[in-house]
């Protein structure tokens, strides 16, 4: 083995996204062609799908399938990561063949291309680099000079966007009845014209710069397809003489023009790229209207397929656009044209499969990614679950945080409609009132805070004159509103009335109740929630407000553990805490207090100076107390729903 220096490897993302097991793996190291230097490593998958006994020998079939329906085109598998115990040297050079043989399995291509092999030891958990060039053969060199990227998300959008088409369309099916068993091969054959139209001559790819600002002018290009390469046709707004065959991605790249993710994710610039067929090429001749007819010889089953595809590919902004069409989407729309393929075929003469791609952007990852979900029998099948299952395990994401719900998936930006925005979840209220306040003032303590966001509702909200009784049902509606930004829930935040008609559903209230100024508390809150998210509740109860600080511990574990929102009823008040600052030691303590009494407008440094949000502490620098000592408090600990 050689032990040159090497050529750079530049690393993008932590190395806690490189390696997220303890056990014997291995991993798919992810970059693109596109990154300079060659060897940049984005991210890293784990391979699920190995044989029986073998965690290090890959099922090639079954991963390239997974991969290529994950990846988006124009990011690609560069290296193999293997976990493992010691071994350097032979895990390196196996490392690179499984490379190498997993992209034959990509590609259909026995070509060689320079690898990555890296070896990752149990015990140190120390990752070693190693190259191979395909000039060199099988020689094999140590990887030293390694770059950190400081700001890997700068690194990828600022010299790379996304290039995005949608394409919808029904596929009639004929199978003779007497020859079901060849469903397969019919269903193949049809399926392999429809991608071939995509190099068509006669098929038209707009691309569109959407959401265009004020300030910039609106350019859309008409390209069409003959075989692998594509022929500029038109262009608008058009320069006579320019030569449109030099436009690149970053003409129709804008900064307005972006995916917005629910999770935090990087906004990127977006392409959008339409198909059409035939209309948009004129035709010489006059023609009537025709009907096709498809004459059969004996008893056949006729059916239709639905379609649903929607590609994402990534591109530097200085590639070529005819040729980020023609290498990049064309090829797309084709690998999952075939993906879906593979997944109607075995329910194709049982039921119509919903099969529907959605593309995710979770936090921790520094790329989208595509998943195609099978919603014949609704999101929350057992099945589907499963598959969600395993792109956590397959991403490194938590197994406790709905990231890959419908509801968390990608929105675009569309001609600037309202329609193709991103759909905020929630309304226009304030949110995350509490991330402008300054410090607790307990010294030498531990803070504790709400995990995600909230949104802040307080007395007179809505056209609703609750001032005096409403507290409760506000604090409620932030506790839902919580778990609505977290995604674990498409239920709207309930109105008063709405939670006094769940308390009477539930026979816990009278009918008379709805309508009412009656005060609610933990109980009742924690019977809603049950009612219309599903979610669980631990209720806390202390005999005097003086003793809430003893409390402090246990409610700091809430907070690390469970993140939610807690609220606490003392008599005829009600708050919503957002956090402790605790002091193990001496028992100092504080309590972050979002207060729904508040009867203002929506100004958030009216709130903060206010007190309305803000630390108390249960008795004041002046004897103040709090938590009054004569009265016994309910917390309300709403728990994190452990799902996928």
């Amino acid at each position: 083995m050689a032990e040159n220096g090497g050529p750079s490897l530049r690393i993008l993302c932590p190395k806690k996204r490189l390696v997220f097991c303890r056990d014997p793996a291995i991993y798919w190291l992810i970059g693109s062609p596109l990154f300079f230097p060659r060897f940049t490593i984005i991210s890293s998958f784990r391979c699920l799908h190995s044989l029986p006994g073998d965690p290090l020998s890959p099922d090639f079939s079954r991963e390239a399938d997974d991969l290529k329906t994950l990846l988006l085109r124009g990011f690609d598998l560069i290296g193999v990561l293997i976990v493992s115990d010691g071994q350097l040297e032979e895990n390196s050079s196996r490392a690179i063949a499984t490379s190498l043989k997993m992209r034959n399995f990509l590609f259909n291509s026995q070509e060689e291309y320079d690898m990555i092999g890296a070896t990752s030891d149990l015990e140190s958990g120390e990752i070693h680099f190693f190259f191979s060039e395909t000039t060199k053969h099988k020689s094999i060199q140590a990887l030293s000079n390694i770059i950190y990227e400081a700001s890997p998300e700068n690194y990828i959008w600022d010299t790379g966007c996304l290039l995005r088409c949608e394409l919808e369309f029904k596929m009639p099916v004929f199978i003779p009845v007497s020859r079901v068993s060849d469903a397969d091969d019919i269903l193949s054959s049809s399926i392999t014209a429809v991608a071939a139209k995509f190099k068509d001559p006669n098929v038209a790819y707009l691309i569109e710069m959407p959401n265009v600002t004020a300030e910039e002018s609106p350019l859309s290009v008409v390209l069409h397809g003959s075989g692998l390469d594509f022929n500029l046709s038109k262009s608008m707004p058009s320069t006579e003489g320019s030569n449109m065959q030099s436009q690149i991605c970053a003409d129709f790249c804008s900064k307005d023009n972006c995916i917005s993710s629910p999770n935090g994710g990087e906004s990127a610039d977006t392409i959008q790229v339409t198909i059409f067929y035939k209309q948009t090429r004129r035709i010489a001749s006059s023609a009537a209207p025709s009907a096709q007819y498809y004459p059969v010889s004996e008893p056949t089953k006729a059916g239709s397929i639905s379609f649903k595809l929607d590609v994402l590919c990534y591109a530097s902004k200085d590639f070529p656009l005819a040729e980020a069409v023609s290498k990049l989407l064309v090829p797309g729309l084709t690998d999952q044209l075939l993906i879906m393929k593979s997944a109607i075929m075995p329910k194709l003469l049982s039921q119509h499969p919903q099969i529907r791609p959605y593309h995710f952007f979770p936090s921790g990852l520094l790329h989208p990614i595509t998943a195609l979900y099978e919603l014949t029998y609704g999101e929350n099948e057992e099945k589907q679950g499963d598959i969600r299952k395993s792109l956590h395990s397959r991403l490194g994401l938590p197994l406790d945080r709905p990231l890959l719900r419908i509801v968390n998936a990608l929105t675009f930006g569309i001609n600037g409609s309202e329609e193709g925005n991103l759909k905020k979840v929630g309304s226009l209220l304030l949110r995350d009132v509490h991330t402008e306040i300054a410090g607790s003032g307990v010294s030498g303590g531990f803070t504790f805070l709400i995990d995600g966001s909230y949104e802040y509702y307080h007395y007179l909200h809505g056209g609703i004159d609750d001032n005096g009784w409403g507290c409760a049902y506000r604090s409620l509606q932030t506790i839902i509103s919580w778990f609505r930004l977290q995604h674990y829930t498409s239920v709207e935040v309930p109105s008063h009335r709405a939670i006094q008609q769940a308390l009477v559903e539930i026979g816990d209230k009278e009918p008379s109740f709805v309508g009412s100024r009656e005060w609610i508390g933990a109980i009742e809150l924690s019977f809603v929630l049950d009612k219309l998210l599903g979610i669980t509740c631990k209720i806390m109860n202390v005999r005097s407000g003086s003793e809430l600080p003893e409390k402090c511990r246990e409610l700091a574990i809430h907070f690390e553990t469970q993140g939610t929102p807690v609220m606490i009823g003392g008599g005829v008040l009600a708050y919503t805490l957002l956090g402790v600052d605790f002091n193990e030691a001496n028992g100092d303590c504080a309590f972050l207090i979002l207060d729904p009494h508040y009867t203002g407008n929506d100004n958030l440094k009216k709130i903060i100076s206010g007190g309305w949000c803000g630390w108390k502490k249960a008795v004041d620098s002046k004897g103040r107390h709090f938590f009054l000592a004569d009265k016994f408090y309910n917390l309300l600990l709403p728990q994190r729903p452990n799902m996928v």
